[in-house]
């Protein structure tokens, strides 16, 4: 079985997502190998595995380093990039990069997904049809929120080309999709897959653990649309409050990492190519944040002079946007802090990847109730300081303490000066914010806002993805700017919107790439067609100019 499987992998992984065509059973299918009509459901649950294993970046697949790395997780500002020659962090949308790694996920990851939705409807699965439907909808969500318009409606139709669906369009479908499967799991309440549930790596087919999945995806997609369409966003997000979300770390989502599919960043750290940004020092060090312990490591040359009163802190960061003769002159490696030793234990299969915890849904409710909407029982201030308490008691903080041993969630501290950056030793930082930890209930929305987008960043670490979508989406965290850009159409004072289209669907589906960025045009409240200055349809807050909140 494993050689028949084998053979299917390589067949299904080498087909290319522009390689499609009319004549695709005689001209792709190898004649010595399994195909897909031959599968049966003894096979099924391997593809679901690779179908969950692939888009989560494990075993450094599919992007991990030249997108989730190189873009998210500097656009995040979570890292700063030490190495000369990656541009991404001054503002560079590397092409290649962008095109490798996008081109992977509809190569690699696309088909298997399709196929795991795809044969369950074909069999009448419908329990394994709606899980995957829902999985379905949470790694595309993730290109269209870094892409905008794509292939989805269209993708895998065996044409020579593919149409582009606009943002708008995928998100309508996107919500109708998840209602149908939170329908499904609905009326299975109670039961687990027997099909999946040992191929299963997030939850082992467990329907009311994936219910709780699917309705926390719909309340994160809700919230995205907040600005586009306030209606859509308050009827979905209500109804996924209504269904059940993610309210305990023990139903947290996540991908179960092995020996065979391990944590990606595992390998790219011990590459040193990035450290802790100096806006997680700023904000980490200001709260005591306990966090920083669970995030980081200490650095090997830490600057001891700007600790807060009474605590040792030896996390250290730097400015994202670093010149190319800086990073090759100055020890940031050992000037700044790299991951956590659990992120860089080589060979290691490192830390679960997490795809939705209990401490987003909290945050989620807060903004909702921050709009008035029905969030059930609880307040935004409530909703809040629950979200903060499932972090730390996620990453081990049970007694709720910062680390001057105070109670933190009703802390009254603010972010801290990180010091002085190495580049400029004479120029001490202010604080990147000033907004506290203790919820501001006198305050206005907005600072209520900042305040739980602030706290929801820490808690998404290390899912900068999400973070960077909802820097896009709120202009929160008020974070530093670059130290200098090299994009011209691209301030540093300011923030990519969104990557450009890969090259290779220029090449090979051009026509309908023409069409995409009309669609992008169209539906962007600031067009400028394939550049990283475009706002995708969601990105509509009145609040966040073009050249953003950034200091």
């Amino acid at each position: 079985m494993k050689n028949i499987f084998k053979l299917f992998l390589i067949m299904l992984i080498a087909v290319p997502f522009s390689s499609c065509t009319k004549k695709f059973d005689e001209i792709n299918t190898n004649p010595k190998a399994l195909t897909v009509a031959e599968l049966d459901q003894s096979l099924y649950g391997f593809i679901v595995r690779r179908a969950i294993y692939g888009p989560s970046y494990l075993r450094n697949g599919n992007g991990m380093q030249t997108l989730h790395s190189l873009f998210f997780d500097t656009y995040a500002n979570y890292f700063a990039t030490t190495t000369p020659n990656f541009l991404s962090d001054r503002y560079v949308l590397v092409a290649s990069w962008i095109n490798g790694s996008v081109n992977a996920f509809y190569r690699d990851c696309a088909p298997q997904i399709k196929y795991s939705v795809d044969y369950a409807k074909e069999k009448g699965f419908g329990v394994e049809e709606a899980m995957m439907t829902v999985w379905k909808v949470y790694c595309f969500h993730r290109y269209t929120d870094c892409l905008g318009p794509i292939p989805y409606s269209q993708y895998g139709n065996m044409q020579k080309s593919v149409a582009y669906d606009s943002q708008q369009e995928i998100y309508t479908s996107f919500f109708s999709e998840l209602d149908a499967a939170i329908r499904v799991l609905k009326e299975n309440a109670g039961t687990t897959s027997s099909i999946i549930s040992s191929y299963d790596a997030i939850y082992s087919g467990n329907v009311d653990k994936w219910l709780k999945f699917a309705n926390s995806l719909r309340l994160r997609l809700a919230m995205r649309v907040k600005y586009a369409d306030a209606t859509l966003a308050k009827t979905n997000a209500e109804a996924a409050v209504a269904d059940g979300v993610i309210t305990s770390n023990a139903d947290n989502g996540w991908v179960k990492t092995t020996k065979d599919w391990y944590n990606a960043y595992n390998t790219i750290t011990s590459w040193g190519e990035f450290r802790m940004s100096a806006d997680m020092e700023s904000i980490l060090k200001g709260y005591c944040d306990p966090r920083v312990k669970s995030y980081f490591q200490e650095a090997v040359t830490p600057d001891k002079i700007d600790d807060p009163v009474g605590v040792t802190f030896n996390f250290e960061g730097m400015r994202n946007g670093q010149s190319k003769g800086n990073r090759s002159g100055i020890a940031f490696n050992s000037l700044a802090s790299d991951m956590a030793k659990p992120w860089v234990v080589l060979g290691d299969k490192g830390p679960d990847w997490y795809v939705m915890r209990a401490s987003e849904s909290y945050f989620l409710k807060a903004e909702g109730a921050l709009e008035g909407w029905n969030m059930g029982s609880g307040t935004a201030q409530s909703f809040y300081e629950a979200g903060i308490k499932a972090s730390l008691e996620e990453n081990g903080y049970a007694n709720l303490k910062n680390l001057a041993g105070e109670d933190y969630i009703t802390s009254l501290r603010t972010p801290a000066s990180p010091g002085s950056d190495p580049a400029a030793p004479s120029v001490i930082l202010n604080p990147v914010s000033k907004v506290p930890v203790a919820f501001m209930a006198s305050g206005s929305k907005e600072q209520k806002l900042e305040q739980i987008i602030t706290q929801k960043w820490i808690g998404l670490y290390p899912d900068s993805q999400e973070a960077y979508a909802e820097r896009r989406r709120t202009g929160y965290p008020i974070l530093y700017t670059r130290i200098d850009s090299e994009n011209p159409d691209i301030p540093a004072k300011s923030l990519p919107r969104r990557l450009t289209f890969w090259t290779t669907e220029y090449n090979t589906n051009g026509a309908e790439v023409a069409n995409g960025i009309n669609k992008l045009n169209a539906e962007s409240s600031d067009g400028h067609g394939d550049l990283g200055t475009t706002r995708l349809w969601w990105d509509k807050n009145p609040n966040v100019p073009n050249v953003g909140n950034e200091k």
